[in-house]
């Protein structure tokens, strides 16, 4: 599984001391404050793999550390190593020392170094934490590999249409005026929109771009838009279905890891929350923590929440009164992944011959709104 480290590395939110925090948070996001540069998630976790192969190989920790310090490129990842190495050295533990560089580590990646270091398993812990990550890189990698062709269709079909519309179109209207022909519906239809487009092309294509800027601050700031928005994807045909199963893949596999390393139920469902991208779902997590810490089951609390389904219930609930709750969870979120890999595979081939055929009705339309009067304008001529 180890990789070629690559040069950056990317982090996530304050560490230990944050993580704790949030674990009597009343379902809030914590603040995030971001320390240093961003690097490669991937070299995070090749670091990972390798530090789990020295640890248990018996090399101390401050060793191990200077090693794999010595070995990386000059950049920001050195920087960080060098100082997490300083701090061991002096006697900071490692989880401590790396909750400093919270955008390299985040609260998930600290907490179980945390609990690593108390139960005596720390090359264990870190085998999991790059699988882990491994896991999630994969899926977020296939989900952008699928992306790239569609999004290229799109961007190229919108360059067309805009020169279609701009300047395209307006040649043939010079041409209907200087035959006097008298135009069908569907090309007066074309004509007059060209014609808005072009006079007003600063709110056709400005007002778009405008609304894209308001929502991806409002998406930024989150509150309620942004809240209502995760919960409309989680509506939408075929992707909420998508996107449901994803977040539950997660939340099984980071919860399920947390406790398998053994971090408390409260402080793992407070991480779990935390590491959630959806709103929706970060609610959902809260409102079982808060049940939980009321001396309550996870299982019910979960059924309630209307976000997972029964399945999973079922087989948290079976988890708790069997006492492998862990094993559960990771059971639910391999079968989940594999859901989601299908369902992602079949979407993105539904979805890549549809934007074809919108693509191929746009140019259609155009072609029979400007042709027609020109087989007038050719039939009159012939007649003369």
């Amino acid at each position: 599984m180890a990789k070629k480290i690559q040069r950056k590395m990317t982090g996530g939110t304050n560490a230990t001391k944050e993580a704790n925090r949030s674990a009597s948070s009343e379902g809030s996001r914590p603040e995030k404050k971001k320390r240093g540069k961003r690097v490669a998630s991937q070299a995070v976790t090749d670091f990972t793999l390798q530090l789990a192969t020295l640890t248990s190989a018996g090399i101390p920790i401050v060793r191990a550390l200077s090693v794999l310090h010595g070995q990386t490129p000059n950049g920001p990842f050195k920087e960080v190593l060098s100082e997490v190495t300083e701090d061991v050295a002096s006697g900071t533990p490692l989880s401590e020392a790396m909750g400093k560089h919270s955008r390299c580590f985040d609260p998930l990646y600290a907490s179980m170094v945390k609990a690593g270091e108390s139960g005596g398993l720390l090359d264990t812990i870190l085998e999991r934490l790059a699988i882990l990550r491994e896991r999630a890189a994969d899926i977020g990698a296939k989900i952008k590999g699928a992306m790239i062709y569609p999004a290229v269709i799109v961007v190229v079909a919108s360059v067309v249409i805009s020169i279609v519309i701009l300047f395209v179109i307006p040649r043939f209207q010079e041409i209907f005026d200087t035959f006097d022909v008298e135009l069908p519906g569907i090309t007066l239809l074309l004509l007059n929109t060209a014609k808005y487009a072009t006079q007003y092309f600063y709110v056709v294509f400005g007002l778009p771009i405008l609304l894209a800027i308001i929502h991806v601050a409002l998406m930024s700031a989150g509150g309620k838009y942004r809240f209502f928005i995760h919960g409309l994807q989680l509506k939408i045909p075929m992707v909420g279905l998508v996107l449901r199963q994803g977040y539950t893949a997660g939340f099984s596999r980071t919860f399920g890891t947390l406790i398998q390393a053994g971090v408390p139920h409260l402080d793992a469902l407070a991480i779990t929350r935390d590491t959630t991208p959806n709103d929706v779902m970060h609610q959902a997590i809260e409102e079982v923590r808060l049940t939980v810490r009321e001396g309550e089951g996870i299982s019910t609390p979960m059924t309630e929440s209307g976000v997972f389904d029964d399945l999973v219930c079922n087989m948290v609930e079976v988890g708790e009164e069997t006492g492998e709750l862990d094993g559960m969870l990771l059971k639910v979120a391999e079968a989940y992944e594999v859901q989601v890999d299908r369902k992602l595979d079949a979407l993105f081939k539904i979805l890549e011959p549809a934007l074809l055929i919108v693509m191929a009705v746009f140019v259609g339309f155009v072609v029979v709104a400007l042709f027609m009067p020109l087989l007038e304008i050719m039939n009159s001529m012939g007649d003369i």
